[in-house]
């Protein structure tokens, strides 16, 4: 006979509150008791008897959120002396815009314990179909993270970076199935729930997914590789190191690392991955070695070197990471590029050549560059391809990974500035009147059909086929 089992490991911080994860019919969580926790341990170790004893190193202290001369959102009423009267209005708009834009982000803040923790995926209450976008997700949060580091607002960025780091290590299986160590989950929900033996008093606890739940059932590739791109920025916008050198961060980083760079049966520096498996969670034809992936693989990478306290341990894993900078740097500039002139010589290749100084390295044939893209091509200006596999080209352009490409210097300067070239001429396909398409173009027909499975939220230019995503206009900035 089975029995619901639950089992608390409880992690003491310096503060005395008593932190831990609970597990309860399969449905494993971290939890803090009476909404007092001010700390998060950093890596345990058992003590026998089920219990995680924390080590014994100076843990974040959560406060009141940093009151900065730069910190407040609302508009002071006054306006600046001198100027037109047309530049005073248009600096009320521009101010009553960004007010009504932070109350916006402000209200769909997540607390835990009574601290925030991060910003809920989605705040419509119009909407009947809630589904998963009342959770944090990792990289969701991103953009709401920078605009709280440039905001001068460190401890939401700080606390979330942290906690996430928390549930790295549980428990993820599915169909008796455990992946990696370091898989980060893809989004996770604080619940408050009755403390044990104590009706009347309730605890917070933060509930994962790591893709076991998710529609679809795909782990997110992409959770880990912005952690660090976070975890750097952090660094880097407020000046506090003491958090990237934490022992618990330095170990999440590599088993991050480790994951990425483990031996496998590609003959590619890129990472292999299936459909779903980053910002386009549904079908859409992107598994293999998708673009936005191996952008954001590029930049994690460096910033763990960054990062990465040097020490005998890390040795090997530097210099694997070292040599998959350059490998993928060359992959990426030299096969995914695509401009007139790399049309042309496509247009020229020889097939099934057999030999180790092959032109056409991939065997692609010419009959497959899509009529659309003739016409679209503008004679100034490129872009990286959406996806590279053997005699397979995606000529799709997709947004977030061709401006994270100029963001990180995965694209060379030419390249980057060729790529804002062919933006600026495709404006009106591109950006248009509700920026950004998330890809262009979107599948329309039978080809719909058959790439998503005739997927009625992706139908032709909605969500993530075609679809205008606002967000990304932060990366163009």
């Amino acid at each position: 006979m089975l029995r619901n089992c639950r089992r608390v490991y409880s992690i003491q911080g310096i503060d005395g509150v008593s932190h831990g994860k609970t597990k309860i019919s399969g449905l494993e969580s971290v939890s803090c008791k009476g909404h007092q926790a001010e700390s998060v341990s950093g890596i345990t170790a058992e003590d026998g008897h089920g219990t995680i004893i924390a080590p014994k190193i100076k843990e974040f202290e959560m406060v009141e959120p940093m009151k900065h001369e730069k910190g407040g959102f609302a508009s002071n009423g006054k306006f600046a002396a001198g100027g037109t009267i047309n530049d005073t209005l248009g600096k009320a708009s521009v101010d009553s815009i960004e007010d009504e834009a932070w109350n916006l982000l402000r209200e769909s803040i997540v607390f835990y314990c009574g601290n925030p923790i991060g910003t809920i995926a989605a705040n419509d209450p119009s909407s009947s179909s809630i589904l998963n976008y009342d959770q944090v997700f990792i990289r969701d949060f991103i953009p709401s993270g920078i605009a709280f580091l440039l905001k001068g607002e460190y401890d939401i960025v700080r606390s979330f970076i942290l906690h996430t780091l928390q549930l790295q290590s549980w428990e993820k299986t599915m169909d008796c199935h455990s992946p990696g160590q370091g898989l980060m989950p893809a989004s996770f929900k604080v619940r408050t729930v009755p403390l044990d033996g104590d009706e009347s008093a309730t605890e917070d606890v933060l509930d994962p997914d790591f893709g076991e739940a998710a529609i679809g059932r795909v782990a997110p590739v992409d959770s880990g590789l912005w952690w660090i791109i976070l975890l750097r920025a952090y660094g880097k916008c407020s000046g506090d190191l003491s958090v990237q050198e934490r022992f618990d961060v330095q170990t999440g980083i590599k088993m991050i690392l480790k994951l990425c760079l483990a031996d496998g049966f590609d003959m590619f520096p890129t990472l292999l991955v299936t459909d779903g498996s980053c910002m386009i969670d549904r079908r859409m034809g992107i598994h293999g070695h998708p673009l936005e992936i191996q952008a954001l693989f590029y930049s994690a990478l460096l910033c763990a070197r960054e990062m990465l306290a040097p020490e005998d341990g890390s040795s090997d894993l530097i210099r694997a990471l070292n040599n998959r900078v350059v490998a993928l740097s060359f992959h990426i500039r030299e096969y995914y590029w695509i401009d007139m002139r790399k049309l042309n010589e496509i247009y020229r290749y020889k097939t099934e050549e057999y030999s180790y100084d092959a032109v056409n390295k991939f065997n692609i044939y010419p009959d497959q560059i899509p009529p659309w893209l003739v016409e679209w091509m503008p004679s100034k200006g490129g872009y990286l391809i959406g996806n590279l596999q053997p005699a397979h080209m995606d000529f799709r352009f997709f947004s977030l990974g061709n401006l994270w490409s100029v963001v990180s210097s995965l694209a060379t300067m030419d390249q980057s500035h060729a790529i804002l070239d062919l933006i600026e001429a495709k404006w009106s396909e591109l950006v248009a009147d509700m920026p950004f398409k998330i890809c262009y173009p979107a599948f329309e027909g039978q080809e719909w059909r058959i790439t998503t499975g005739s997927d009625p939220k992706n139908t032709p230019w909605s969500y993530h086929n075609g679809g205008s995503w606002p967000t990304l206009l932060w990366q163009v900035s």
